[in-house]
Parts: C-alpha cells; sequence; structure tokens
C-alpha cells in the first residue's frame, strides 16, 4: 500500500519505529512552511534552528534509504499550508493511507483530525516514542485529587521507571534537593567555555528575506551556535556531562551578568525537537554520576533529572488535561500590554535589560530568568497573559506551545488560578538580589521601595498584592505576606501604589 508518513518539525526522532527499516511504498514528507513560521512571531535564531534541524534530518533518512519529499520555504511547488501540502503530494504520488505521529500542540492536533476527515483515504496517527508518559497519564494519575502536587507526580515517575531509586526508596533516602540548588554564583567555580557549533546559515536567511518571513532578535549569521544534528545533540549531552553536571544543581538558580548559560546543559532545544530522548539524557547523566560519584554529589543529578522526569513531563501532561479553555485563562483579570523594552532589551532596569537582551540575542534565557526576572516583572505588572504567552512562544528556541504555554500562563503568570502552581511566584527585588549580581551595578536602589530611584520590583511588588488580594484571601501560601501586607501603614502603602501606578504607566522610561 502506498503511504505518506508526516513528520512535522518537532518530530525528529531518529530512533522511532517507522525508521527500522525502508519500505519503497513509504514516502516520508517534512516541510518548512508559512503556517508555522506566521502563527506567532518568532526569533529568527528559532526558525533558523529548526528548519536547519528538519534539513538536517531529511537527509539522515536520505542516507538510510528511505524516501522523503522536502519543501524548503522558498519552494514554488510549496502551499505553505499543511492541508494543501498533504492533498498535494497524496494526488501527485497516488497515496492509498496516510499516517502521522501524534503533535503536541493543541492546534496542530485538531488540524490533523480535520485533514483525516476530508481525504479520502484512510489514515492512522501513532505515537511519537518520546516521552516518559502517555498524553493522559497525569491527568490518570490525579484523577479525584483536587491539588496536581508536581512532587507526587515525580515521585511517581522515579518509582514507576526506576531512576535513581534503591527498591522503592529513592538514592540517599531522600527525594528531592531542590534546598540545595539554590546558591549565588560568586566565581568560586570557573565555568567552562559552552560549548558551540558554529555554522554559516546565510543561506537559510536569504531564504527567509526572500519569503519576506517576519521574525525578530539577533543571529551570528557566520557562527550560529545552537546543535541542529543528532551528532551536535549527542556531543553537547557529553559535553554537559563531563564539563558542567559537577555543578550543575549548586547554581541551577543563580544568575550572573558575565555568565549567560552558567552550568546549564543547553539540551532543551535538543529535546523538545526530539532529535534526543529524554529517557537517553537521563540515563547517560545518570551513569556518568555514579560512574563518578566521588567527584559529583546527588544533589546535582536530581536536579537535573526532577526538571526533565518531573517538571517536564508535568506540564506536557498539564497541558493535554487542560486544553483548550487553559489558552484563554486569564484568572487575575491582568490587561497590560508589553512595553517595547521586552523586544529591545533598553531598560534601567539592570535584571531585565541583562534577561531580555540575552533572550534576543540567543533565544535562550534559563528557567530562573524566564520566571523570577521577565515573569515576576510581567506579573507584577499585571500584562495580560495572551501578550505574555505570545513573546516566550516567539522569544526561546525550546518553546513549543505544549511546554511554553503551562510555565508562562500557569507558572509565571498564575493565569489558571493554581491549576499548576500553589502560589504566584511574584517577589520583590530582595529575591533577584540574592540569587543574583545583577542588582550591585543597577540604576535603581534594590534597598528602596520609594523614589525614583526605589527599585521597581519593590513597589510593585507590595501594590500587586494589594490589587490582588481578594484573589488569594483563601489562599495558605499566602497568608504571610498578605499578613504582612495589613501591616503597612495607610499612608506608606498609598505612596507604594502611587510608585507602583507611576511605574505601570511609564513601563518604557523605566
Amino acid at each position: 500500500m502506498k503511504t505518506l508518513r508526516l513528520i512535522l518539525g518537532d518530530q525528529l526522532n531518529h530512533n522511532h519505529s517507522w525508521f527500522q527499516k525502508t519500505d519503497e511504498n513509504v514516502i516520508y514528507l517534512i516541510a518548512e512552511m508559512r503556517q508555522e513560521t506566521d502563527y506567532v512571531k518568532h526569533h529568527l535564531q528559532k526558525v533558523v534552528g529548526f528548519f536547519l534541524s528538519m534539513r538536517n534530518f531529511a537527509l539522515h533518512l536520505k542516507k538510510n534509504n528511505h524516501q522523503v519529499v522536502y519543501f524548503e520555504i522558498d519552494n514554488v511547488n510549496n502551499p505553505q499550508s499543511l492541508e494543501k501540502l498533504i492533498q498535494q503530494i497524496i494526488e501527485k504520488h497516488s497515496i492509498e493511507k496516510f499516517e502521522y505521529q501524534l503533535p503536541d500542540e493543541y492546534r496542530l492536533d485538531e488540524q490533523l483530525k480535520q485533514i483525516c476527515q476530508k481525504i479520502s483515504i484512510p489514515s492512522e496517527a501513532f505515537d511519537t516514542e518520546h516521552f516518559y508518559t502517555t498524553r493522559t497519564e497525569l491527568a490518570e494519575f490525579f484523577q479525584g485529587k483536587k491539588l496536581l502536587l508536581m512532587e507526587n507526580f515525580y515521585r511517581m515517575m522515579r518509582k514507576k521507571h526506576a531512576i535513581l531509586m534503591v527498591g522503592n526508596n529513592p538514592v540517599g533516602n531522600q527525594w528531592n534537593f531542590d534546598h540545595d540548588n539554590r546558591k549565588k554564583y560568586k566565581g568560586e567555580v570557573p565555568i567552562p567555555n559552552a560549548k558551540v557549533f558554529p555554522k554559516n546559515v546565510k543561506e537559510v536567511i536569504r531564504q527567509l528575506n526572500k519569503m519576506e518571513v517576519q521574525t525578530f532578535g539577533s543571529i551570528d549569521v557566520e557562527k550560529f551556535n545552537w546543535p541542529t544534528s543528532r551528532e551536535e545533540c549527542l556531543e553537547q549531552l557529553d559535553y554537559f556531562c563531563h564539563h558542567l553536571l559537577k555543578h550543575f544543581g549548586d547554581y541551577e538558580d543563580a544568575m550572573h551578568t558575565e555568565e549567560k548559560f552558567l552550568f546549564h546543559s543547553r539540551l532543551s532545544f535538543a529535546m523538545n525537537s526530539k532529535m534526543l530522548s529524554p529517557r537517553e539524557v537521563i540515563e547517560q547523566v545518570v551513569h556518568y554520576y555514579h560512574q563518578n560519584e566521588t567527584e559529583i554529589s546527588l544533589s546535582q543529578v536530581e536536579g537535573f533529572v526532577r526538571q526533565i522526569l518531573g517538571w517536564r513531563e508535568y506540564v506536557r501532561g498539564i497541558y493535554w488535561k487542560e486544553m483548550p479553555n487553559y489558552s484563554n485563562m486569564n484568572a487575575l483579570e491582568n490587561h497590560n500590554k508589553l512595553p517595547t523594552f521586552y523586544w529591545t532589551g533598553k531598560t534601567k532596569m539592570n535584571c531585565m535589560q541583562k534577561a531580555i537582551s540575552q533572550s534576543l540575542e540567543e533565544a535562550y534565557a534559563h528557567h530562573i530568568q524566564r520566571l523570577m526576572i521577565i515573569g515576576n516583572f510581567s506579573l507584577l505588572t499585571q500584562m495580560h497573559p495572551d501578550e505574555v504567552d505570545a513573546w516566550y512562544l516567539g522569544v526561546y528556541i525550546d518553546a513549543i506551545e505544549w511546554v511554553e504555554m503551562p510555565n508562562t500562563r500557569g507558572m509565571s503568570q498564575y493565569a489558571d488560578g493554581g491549576i499548576l502552581a500553589t502560589k504566584p511566584y511574584v517577589s520583590s527585588g530582595s529575591y533577584v538580589n540574592k540569587m543574583s549580581n545583577y542588582c550591585g551595578s543597577c540604576h535603581y536602589s534594590v534597598k528602596d521601595k520609594l523614589g525614583k530611584n526605589a527599585c521597581p520590583f519593590n513597589s510593585l511588588y507590595w501594590n500587586f498584592l494589594d490589587d490582588k488580594k481578594e484573589h488569594f484571601k483563601n489562599n495558605q501560601r499566602m497568608a504571610m505576606m498578605l499578613n504582612l501586607l495589613h501591616k503597612i501603614p495607610a499612608e506608606e502603602l498609598y505612596q507604594i501604589k502611587m510608585r507602583a501606578r507611576e511605574i505601570m504607566d511609564g513601563l518604557d522610561t523605566i
């Protein structure tokens, strides 16, 4: 039977069972489409990274004698739409059956269901064979429970997959070393240079310009550094194990003006495009740890495993449990628009300048920069979650909706009203000062709440608590902060709120 198999841009799984044998009656379809470049405005490096990875994957399939039909973005026969593309190939090659792997984005899942109803041939969907969990496993695990606590899910996953376990007990008799993973980086441990994969991308840029694809952010066209083949991704994983894992956990929440990447693995793009699987990443990291237990503490590797086995699988489960309603949630009723400096990085706030500029320059920021700098500021200034969502989805090279939306709309913006996080992740400037060296060279004083030179986070924080106190009056985790709020003298609180309003009315001047 002549079969067409679709491979999406984030389904670059070399080890998928589809590819275990060749079949002259099977055609694989991969395409760069305006449909995917245009549904949100993306960082230029994100588009380039995915296109190069898709092209390398297609070459890999061809080298292994699979039949591949590949459309580059400027191919004159490229209809730029998934439905038209599939119909075109079915007719051209007299296809008798259509097959695809289950998409990880709701919009594509719905689109492919509709396409399958329209085409006149049988169709079948297959698992991507990537995740530890199914789409519905988290919902089934939490069925009947009010709180969807990640820690409970994480422990179940550790037991089920026997990762860092001795029988039914965790290695070291401790499940979570989060309290050990909060050190401020002060330069005491040298940070190895980031692993790079410099390549010239002028031709891809030329094609994007030709097609007038709208992007933002910067790129070094002669030294594009992200891994875009499985071989490069494996090199990145090996580099992380040998050079960065030893101190990863200690400094995973730290931020530093001179160190963009610290000890982070930078494997998220490799995994979210499926060039690497979470299973092989975890297995290699745990194996390396066991071989080097005298040099690497358990807290380093557990912190890494928790991010992937726990958090990554957890947010995917939340996404599929709550969509499509999740994408419209705005529980705190925030409606402000993003300021211009989210697109330029031009602000006197040193922490925001560093985190946003890095995002625009590298298409990357680590989780605390995303959550406790940019996300914290976005929530305190009460920006509409749709605006924040679109920015995060576009700016980061690893951002695909299934992982970005729960992290942004849920964890960062609390727009889901507490489905994912038990409290909003907001703070004053003291947290930023505790976890970074940003404040020391900032235009603003982290110690002051009031005055033109006071850190904006300070007045914004107390203003937010006051504005949203009705939302949190029954939240036990917010009780202490609300009690402190109530102790602020009325006149002082008035001055704080006036300062916060001044900041929010003039965001592009701060």
